[in-house]
């Protein structure tokens, strides 16, 4: 079983790389966002208690988070491999999906980052804002502090796994096809 953690600042083409390689590698993709919406929407146990941190304006506990995922992981019990997309998102959550695969007798094999040009994203995430309805793509001040965040973030993570020698950068400017085949070449050495 190979697990990947799909990282990359906001417009750098997780989501769309996500379905690609889950088609190309028949691969579970994660979002921990389509988690958190699907949990809470049905009204889980743990999406009602996600729900309550959120109401107050509160981040939701990482144990509640792990929790989720690992509910995930245990519905594909016979999977060739995981893309976690969203996930981990501070060392300690880092750590706490290690664990969790360790328990799972697997392990987080990489962390592939699409690396994109800031002034790229800018463009691309206008873009998306005229078509996707969402006025978080429509704002370029609020664009600009989101790729702030995402590196303010980050940085630890990256540290994290360049610690372990899991850690690859993949250029994510190109067609989908080009930034999948830089993809495909990292995967296929894990």
């Amino acid at each position: 079983m190979t697990n990947i953690v799909l990282f990359g600042p906001p417009g750098a083409g997780k989501g769309t790389q996500a379905e690609v390689l889950k088609e190309k590698y028949q691969w579970v993709h994660i979002s921990t966002g389509d988690v958190f919406r699907y949990n809470i929407k049905n009204n889980t146990e743990l999406g009602a208690l996600a729900k309550s941190y959120m109401d107050k304006g509160h981040l939701v506990p990482d144990t509640v988070t792990i929790d989720m995922l690992k509910a995930e992981v245990e519905k594909n019990p016979d999977a060739k491999g995981i893309i976690f997309d969203g996930f981990p998102r501070t060392e300690a959550q880092a750590e706490a999906l290690s664990e969790l695969m360790d328990r799972m007798n697997s392990q987080v094999n990489a962390m592939v980052a699409l690396e994109v040009d800031d002034e790229v994203l800018v463009q691309r995430l206008l873009e998306r804002g005229k078509s996707s309805g969402r006025p978080d793509d429509a704002n370029e001040e609020v664009i600009r502090e989101r790729i702030a965040e995402y590196y303010r973030k980050t940085d630890i993570l990256k540290n994290y796994y360049q610690q372990q020698d899991k850690y690859y950068g993949v250029d994510g400017v190109g067609s989908i096809k080009e930034i999948t085949e830089r993809l495909s070449a990292v995967i296929e050495t894990l």
